[in-house]
């Protein structure tokens, strides 16, 4: 691999823990600032990664952070927003249009052409939530810094996997109840495993039949929200009765998950299940794509505290 050195932002967090993993596992040497060292203690055991303490929004830093490096991944992004303000609020405008505009002009400033960028599956400057307008605008400057740069876009469907807040998140409330009150539990989702999208960010780094392209990541098969919740009440051995939402209780519900310190859901993301999260007849995927079904991999670490289906874990790392 000819990029020995990766600017990850975002690196110490859900999906930048597999992505750093697997550069460390190639001999690449990865750098993740974040705004507390101490958040990435478990990434800094990794060869080759170093976790530095740095303000990314800060312009002269993050030129600073670039430099040097061969190539720079971008996969901030925020769920939540305590202020609503549309098309988006300044928090998602920071976070998904202000920062990958400081990050394009960082790698044109620091001489860096390679640059690959999250976004998200349905993102359009015109969508219904503040999540999917913002990132529909921030993937739009960096498409739009093609040729000066070599960019990629990834646009993932829900992602799940060890460490989620998707389908752990639905585990952990299913043990706490025997019902599970679902607003919107017909919106759709192709979920795609937090390992194949590493794996499409690594395989895109040197290969020039990316640059300039988004790419959308759908895993195999289409579920309901609902059948999600029944799924994962399934494998974590509390099945719960799902009691559906009009319109207005699931709102009120998310207004009231909002408050929360640490929010589970909000309007805004009821907005985006406005939008069915799945890969249509113009999708275009990466090369090679073939994708893990959720079945395969939810097992091995949702049914964890099942033990009848611990042997589910063992058989999927030992590749059966």
């Amino acid at each position: 691999m000819e990029n020995k050195k990766i600017l990850l932002l975002g690196g110490s967090g859900f999906v930048g823990t597999y992505i750093a993993s697997r550069l460390s596992e190639r001999g690449v040497r990865v750098t993740i600032p974040s705004r507390r060292r101490e958040r990435g203690k478990a990434l800094i055991t990794l060869p080759g990664v170093e976790v530095v303490e740095a303000d990314i929004h800060c312009p002269a830093t993050l030129q600073s952070l670039v430099a040097g490096h061969d190539a720079v991944i971008n996969l901030v992004g925020i769920l939540h927003s305590r202020d609503v303000k549309f098309p988006y609020s300044a928090d998602f405008g920071r976070a998904h249009v202000e920062l990958p505009q400081k990050i394009v002009a960082a790698c044109k400033a620091a001489g860096v052409r390679r640059l690959l960028h999250m976004s998200a599956l349905k993102a359009d400057p015109a969508g219904p939530s503040e999540y999917l307008a913002s990132k529909g605008e921030g993937e739009r400057a960096v498409l739009a810094a093609q040729g000066d740069l070599d960019v990629t876009v990834f646009r993932p469907s829900v992602i799940f996997g060890r460490g989620d807040s998707f389908l752990t998140m639905f585990a952990r409330l299913l043990r706490l109840a025997p019902f599970f009150p679902l607003g919107y539990g017909q919106a759709r989702f192709q979920p795609v495993w937090a390992g194949d999208v590493a794996d499409a960010f690594v395989a895109a780094l040197e290969d020039e039949k990316t640059f300039g392209q988004a790419y959308d990541l759908c895993g195999p098969n289409t579920y309901t929200l609902r059948e999600l919740v029944e799924y994962t009440g399934s494998l974590c051995g509390h099945p719960a009765r799902v009691l559906p939402l009009c319109e207005g209780l699931a709102y009120l519900q998310a207004g009231l998950l909002w408050l929360a310190p640490k929010p589970m859901m909000s309007p805004d993301n009821l907005r985006s299940l406005q939008v069915d999260s799945v890969c249509t007849g113009d999708c275009r995927v990466p090369p090679g794509w073939t994708p893990a079904a959720l079945e395969t991999v939810a097992p091995t670490y949702i049914a964890e505290r099942v033990p009848r289906r611990r042997l589910d874990r063992y058989r999927f790392r030992a590749g059966r």
